[in-house]
């Protein structure tokens, strides 16, 4: 009943045309707000498909590291025991270090991971090779790839090798760096650069693990990490290797090794959230005052519904029911809009990113239901709050059918 007289009184003609004016108005900014809304969350919903899917490439499913120090001792036997943990599909072995990569003039801080023949079936890195070839070679002839950030700053070119680079690690038979043997030398050469990220590609190069074994003079049975393959078990496999290994080891996933990151991808997104609901609350504004001039416009049939028996709440609940009515309109014309337009995004990539620094070209956009349904209630709070004041005003107030 409610709605049947809000909708009367919403399509019915006023005596003052500016009551219709503003009601349009505040629908079209309830449709504007949710629009814009739903479309900044699709796309924050796209970066950050996409950062994660490249931090999925880089980054296993589970790590296991030392809780305390850069490496750690562990028998074949538990390796094999950790290989057999159900769950588990596959196990790579990993020695990181930080090193200098000379070529010339030109140098390079870097990470290196040495790896072992496992590693491309826990990682997608060899997805993401820009030029050449992912080929580690052997201890005795190590090869290296490179992310393209380090590819420019020490002057690497993996198609026309010169065979000038160096690569320097710590020598850790010798605590003081101050003496002429603290760093270990080797010639290497650069066979493949990678582009992930610019975290990674900034930071990490690739070679064997026997040579890095060599190089730091590490022993058989000692890592830095371990990275497994769980897919969709991950958390079960997490759980139930650090059960199996004891405190002395620090089992992750991969949520867990990047966790900074992503509550700041979470806490980004509410913020997005919080600001653009603004313009849900300006829009708000023009309902109230539309609201407003609609009571004042309808005094005579208050006061014939008050004849008749209505009480308060019914008279409340009529403009709550045009408020409601309001936001609805502008709230579904909305979402339309909002979903149109981000499928033509994703059809036709139509709108581009600037520079060709980004691994793809243009804005990514991926819809979700959840946004949907939050940007809804959202709007649903809001008309609330806006209708209260007018309906309240209006139930409150005694008119009379004399004038």
């Amino acid at each position: 009943m409610n709605f049947l007289f809000a909708w009367r009184y919403f399509k019915s003609k006023k005596s003052t045309n500016a009551i219709n004016l503003i009601a349009w108005i505040s629908v079209t900014a309830i449709a504007v707000g949710t629009a814009a809304l739903i479309i900044v969350l699709s796309v924050f919903n796209g970066f950050e498909g996409l950062v994660k899917g490249l931090y999925s490439d880089f980054y296993a499913d589970i790590r296991i590291a030392p809780a305390t120090g850069k490496t750690f001792h562990i028998s074949a036997e538990q390796v094999q025991k950790i290989s057999t943990t159900t769950g588990v599909l596959n196990v790579s072995a990993v020695v990181e270090e930080k090193a200098v990569l000379m070529n010339g003039d030109c140098s390079s801080i870097v990470y290196i991971r040495g790896v072992d023949e496992y590693f491309t079936s826990v990682s997608k890195i060899s997805n993401h090779i820009r030029r050449g070839k992912f080929e580690l070679g052997t201890a005795d002839a190590p090869k290296i790839v490179v992310g393209v950030g380090i590819e420019n700053a020490a002057c690497v070119d993996v198609e026309r090798p010169t065979g000038q680079l160096t690569l320097y690690m710590p020598n850790r038979g010798r605590g003081n760096f101050g003496s002429g043997d603290a760093l270990n030398a080797f010639n290497v050469d650069a066979v493949g650069t990678f582009m992930v990220q610019q975290d990674f590609d900034n930071k990490y190069i690739f070679s064997n693990i026997g040579f890095m074994r060599f190089m730091l003079s590490m022993q058989a049975d000692e890592y830095s990490a371990l990275d497994i393959r769980a897919g969709a078990e991950a958390d079960r496999v997490k759980k139930a290797l650090q059960e199996m290994l004891g405190k002395d080891f620090l089992v992750q996933t991969r949520y867990e090794q990047n966790q900074s990151l992503y509550t700041v991808m979470q806490i980004e997104k509410w913020v997005i959230y919080g600001i653009l609901s603004l313009i849900l609350v300006v829009a708000a504004f023009n309902m109230i005052g539309a609201l407003t001039m609609l009571v004042l416009e309808k005094q005579k049939d208050i006061a014939v519904l008050q004849a008749m028996g209505a009480n308060a709440n019914r008279i409340k609940g009529i403009f709550l029911s045009e408020g409601l009515l309001l936001a609805g309109l502008g709230g579904i014309s909305g979402m339309l809009i909002a979903a149109f337009v981000c499928w033509v995004q994703l059809q036709f990539q139509l709108v581009k990113l600037g520079g060709n620094t980004f691994i793809i070209d243009y804005y990514p956009v991926k819809m979700v239901l959840g946004d949907f349904i939050l940007v809804g209630v959202t709007v649903f709070l809001i008309a609330i709050l806006a209708a209260y004041i007018p309906s309240r005003k209006a139930s409150l107030q005694e008119f009379s059918l004399k004038s």
